[in-house]
């Protein structure tokens, strides 16, 4: 499993690291429809690569 920092997911979406946290603590709010999938590891956030791809296919679907 490819598990990716909050520094480098935010580079590889092209945000800010603080677009990402908040995008994480939307996870258990009801009007966050498609949450950002992450891992608590040892109280770190970890993001699967796989996981993200899957997120952001669903966020285009739901736009499109």
């Amino acid at each position: 499993m490819d598990l990716l920092t909050p520094s480098e997911l935010a580079e590889w979406l092209k945000l800010s690291r603080r677009s990402v946290y908040e995008l994480s603590s939307a996870r258990g709010q009801r009007n966050s429809k498609i949450p950002l999938p992450y891992l608590r590891i040892a109280g770190k956030l970890r993001f699967s690569r796989a996981a993200i791809v899957e997120w952001l296919t669903k966020l285009q679907e739901k736009t499109a």
